[in-house]
């Protein structure tokens, strides 16, 4: 290894959010870290809904106060409406310990925050630069790949991690895709200027609106610090028509929605909407030889919970000691110690989204006489607490969810 040109404890691929936090933690324990990123920063992206168990994560690679001071919107909760009815969550009041509150971000914003922070704190990144190949060799792991002027490197390092999210470079290279288990869905989506005036709307919170006829058709309104909102609608293709305009479509699957197109009534869309197809994506296995997969590389859910970056963050904090240890020449389990309590967390969203879709949730968050207990636990997991087995809605999501099903049907 110290005789390559290019040589690295670890390479990660991408800087995005887990990307930021894996390499921050690795380089605080002394190791030598290149993190090579495609695009160049800041770069549009989803995923702008923080959930406070996230905070967790960047406070421990050190890069939550350049967070705290970058002026994002304030988040403590979720509020979700159908029709006239409206249910709102306070992350302060769940059952779990932990951070109670946390940002509503631009990712393009948030994003260049975390990689600018794993800089200055000693992280190497390269941007522009595309991974093309991956190589396995007795002594280390070989990257390729090429500039943004078609210049040739390769890089050497003990360990891959890909933080690549939808880029899905590893998965992709290694031929790890799987379908999802999920119904292929689709989601239009934009930033507008809100110019909400009802004084009622709480912008600390995020706003899940069910359409009036669909259950599973459903939109969310992310409000940012500078007047400013994310929205989208989330939609099964058979409902789409794919020769309409995107921000035409968006605006009328708005209009259907009586008490969202009355709040948005003022707004202005800042730039077309935009779409994305299928994004719900899975892979045959986690880890392998010297590699690991962080994120969204790894798999994505659904947004309707937001979960995306909390996962992703999860997944780098699990990571970053294994990865050390095994750089270390230390034995690392790695089904045991990262695939199995990663994926205690993932089942436990999977269970929440699919009964989100069946209807069965909503019917639940919705139910006039709740018992202040459970509403406690189900605040926990909205709020990004889905590892916390302490948590009986964890622990065993699926029977519990279902026993509720029963009691509010």
């Amino acid at each position: 290894m110290k005789n390559q040109q290019h040589a690295f404890d670890v390479i990660v691929i991408g800087a995005g959010p887990s990307g930021a936090v894996v390499s921050s933690i690795l380089n605080q324990q002394g190791l030598s870290v290149l993190v090579l990123e495609k695009a160049h920063f800041p770069r549009f992206s989803i995923g702008e809904s923080l959930l406070p168990q996230a905070m967790t994560y960047l406070e421990a690679a050190n890069l939550l106060q350049p967070v705290v001071e970058a002026g994002f919107q304030y988040k403590n909760g979720a509020v979700f409406r159908r029709a006239s009815r409206c249910t709102q969550f306070d992350f302060r009041e769940k059952f779990s310990s932990g951070w109670g509150t946390t940002y509503q971000v631009k990712r393009a914003a948030f994003d260049k925050v975390l990689a600018d922070a794993a800089e200055q704190q000693g992280v190497q990144i390269k941007y522009g630069y595309t991974v093309t190949a991956v190589n396995f060799l007795a002594e280390a792991v070989e990257v390729c790949c090429v500039d943004e002027q078609g210049n040739a490197y390769r890089f050497y390092s003990q360990f891959l991690a890909d933080a690549s999210g939808f880029g899905r470079v590893l998965p992709r290279l290694l031929d790890l895709e799987t379908p999802s288990c999920f119904p292929v869905r689709q989601s239009l989506f934009t930033h507008i200027k809100d110019n909400i005036v009802d004084e009622n709307f709480d912008r600390n919170k995020i706003l899940i609106t069910i359409h009036p006829k669909y259950q599973d058709v459903w939109y969310w309104l992310i409000p940012f610090s500078d007047g400013t909102s994310s929205i989208g609608v989330v939609v099964p293709p058979a409902l789409m028509d794919e020769d309409e305009d995107n921000t035409h479509q968006l605006q009328q699957f708005i209009s259907e929605a009586t008490e969202l197109a009355e709040l948005t009534a003022n707004a202005e869309f800042i730039n077309p909407a935009q779409k994305i197809v299928g994004y719900s994506a899975n892979v045959s296995k986690l880890w392998g030889d010297r590699f690991v997969l962080l994120g969204n590389a790894a798999e994505f859910l659904d947004p309707v919970f937001s979960s995306g970056v909390t996962i992703a963050l999860k997944s780098a904090h699990l990571a970053a000691g294994l990865i050390a240890k095994q750089v270390a020449g230390e034995t690392v389990d790695w089904q045991t110690r990262y695939h199995q309590p990663l994926m205690k967390g993932i089942d436990t969203f999977r269970c929440f989204v699919e009964s989100w879709y069946d209807g069965s949730l909503q019917n639940i968050l919705f139910f006039r006489q709740k018992e202040q207990g459970v509403e406690r636990m189900i605040c926990s997991i909205l709020a990004g607490y889905a590892w916390d087995e302490a948590n009986p809605y964890v622990a065993d999501c699926s029977r519990r969810l279902n026993v509720l099903k029963e009691l509010c049907s």
